[in-house]
């Protein structure tokens, strides 16, 4: 099976975001839930879909998982499940797994069992909001697609009395990404409109103006402050 084949089993909504994603960045995804409801929402995008018991080593191997190199498991509230679904897929030959947890004794014990990753996707959300949140308020991103975002930014003192392309370049954790990030509107001061025509790149910014970015999900990633 192509190399670009990825498994995903378990369809909650930790799990349709993560098959959706892929399929919308093009990737072919075999899909796999217990309940034919969680399966409907997805199988009109790919013809992958199989409603079977995660736990069956000999499902998994029809359904075509022994192919793959890499399955991410999304079972979080049936522990015994996530637990027993990691090991037939272990026994199968899964090299890759990226494995859901709910509590740090579940993932400690997939860990154990040979989890390539295992994250705990609710915490982790919360915990990088949190961070973002009280560390820079004054930043924001808005995804507009499944490709494309939005960042924008306040000028803080750190950023002042430069122009937005100087900004940009400052921001960016990958310099080659200046060109394909576009600047689509300032806003001088508090006082004064978002400017989206005729927007003057080369103009000083001072403390308390604002920028809005726009580029794809993966460069506006590349924006670290």
């Amino acid at each position: 099976m192509d190399k670009n084949t990825y498994g995903v089993i378990g369809l909650g909504k930790f799990g349709y975001y993560v098959a959706n994603g892929l399929i919308d960045e093009g990737k072919k995804v075999i899909i796999a839930d217990k309940n034919e409801s969680q399966i409907k929402d997805l199988a009109d995008k790919t013809d992958m879909a199989f409603i079977l018991d995660s736990t069956d080593v000999n499902a998994l191997k029809e359904a075509g998982f022994s192919n793959l190199d890499f399955v991410i498991v999304s079972i979080g509230e049936n522990i015994e499940s996530s637990i027993l679904t990691l090991m037939a897929l272990k026994e199968i030959g899964v090299k890759n797994i990226i494995a859901k947890a709910i509590t740090t004794v579940h993932g400690n014990i997939l860990s154990k069992l040979g989890a390539s990753k295992v994250i705990y996707p609710e915490r982790e959300a919360s915990q990088h909001l949190l961070r973002s949140f009280i560390a820079h308020p004054e930043f924001e991103y808005t995804d507009i697609s499944n490709m494309l975002r939005t960042f924008k930014m306040q000028v803080t003192d750190n950023y002042a009395n430069k122009t937005a392309k100087e900004i940009l370049q400052s921001i960016l954790t990958k310099k080659e990404l200046e060109s394909e990030i576009q600047i689509i509107a300032i806003k001088k001061n508090k006082d004064e409109n978002w400017i989206i025509s005729q927007i003057n790149e080369q103009e000083i910014l001072y403390e308390g103006a604002k920028i809005i970015f726009l580029g794809t999900r993966i460069d506006i990633e590349n924006i670290k402050i």
